[in-house]
């Protein structure tokens, strides 16, 4: 269902950028101002820090700006994620842009290292995103200390709730928050149902209002280790509940760039956006490069019946 650029991949490392010379990959994407922004993963020379970038574009294939320094990194003297900021999403509400990462760190407060995974949250006022004044505001942690990634806040409240995806593995969960700070419940939303989803799923980017319901583009992991694209649909009231899910992937590492990398045989996806009523999925090829996959939200509302 999704059709590759054939421009891809549009970004590489860079190896003048010590910070982002091994791999740029895991792509939030928003589109703001007549533009599509990406804040990427990347990893440079110094191991396994993961650091975000930043571009733009104005036909969302074209990526003509983009910032030789990180635009967001780990806090090095916080135990929970001075080991990196991974796999950004990012969700406009009102004036503010939320952004909900992966945060590697250590288990503070025990007698040995112990690394951990959680997840992360940070926001930034539009005005200062777009005018590149990286005033990240605080970083706290939604269910502190759950091992715990994939995740991203819905773009508007459902039932007086912010809604929020997230991945205990293997399954997709969805939480509730009055005020994006306490977090009091946890459900499954979707568990892994296909032979292609085997080992387990995740949430990619935040999803987009349709007249049919919520459009989801997920990954799964076969038991090949093959990381692959999906599509679902949630009700429009109800986050709880999905109404739909493509039987196929629709999207599988098969070109060079996808299967060969730092991790062979990977499409990831954390963001998409839709222009002019086209989806624009941006993605990780094989933990090292970024592409661009695109379909028509009408022939996926077909697909949904």
């Amino acid at each position: 269902m999704l059709k590759r650029y054939k421009g891809n991949p549009i970004l590489k490392p860079i190896l003048k950028n010590s910070w982002e010379a091994r791999m740029v990959f895991n792509t939030a994407a928003i589109y703001l101002d007549n533009k599509v922004h990406l804040v990427y993963r990347a990893r440079g020379l110094d191991g396994g820090v993961s650091r975000c970038g930043y571009a733009s574009s104005s036909d969302g294939f074209n990526f003509d700006e983009r910032l030789d320094y990180p635009i967001f990194s780990p806090d090095p003297d916080n135990d929970y994620e001075c080991l990196g900021v991974e796999d950004p999403r990012l969700t406009k509400i009102e004036d503010r842009i939320y952004m909900l990462y992966t945060a590697y760190g250590f288990v503070p407060g025990i007698s040995r290292k112990v690394a951990s995974i959680q997840l992360g949250m940070t926001s930034i006022s539009v005005d200062d995103f777009l005018n590149h004044q990286w005033n990240w505001g605080e970083r706290i942690y939604p269910l502190e200390r759950v091992n715990n990634k994939d995740a991203f806040l819905f773009p508007e409240k459902i039932n007086g709730k912010f809604v929020l995806y997230h991945r205990i593995s293997p399954n997709i969960w969805v939480s509730y928050s009055d005020n994006l700070e306490e977090w009091k419940s946890a459900e499954i939303v979707m568990k892994p149902e296909f032979d292609w989803e085997y080992y387990k799923i995740g949430a990619g980017g935040p999803p987009h209002k349709t007249e049919k319901g919520w459009l989801l583009v997920y990954h799964s992991v076969d038991s090949e280790f093959n990381y692959q694209l999906a599509m679902a649909m949630a009700d429009l009231n109800d986050p709880t509940k999905i109404i739909w899910r493509h039987p196929k992937p629709v999207l599988f590492p098969e070109t060079d760039y996808e299967k060969f990398g730092e991790v062979p045989n990977v499409t990831f996806t954390c963001g998409s956006v839709v222009i002019d009523g086209t989806l624009f999925v941006y993605y990780g090829g094989a933990d090292t490069v970024i592409g661009i996959a695109t379909a028509e939200i009408e022939d996926i509302l077909r697909e949904v019946g």
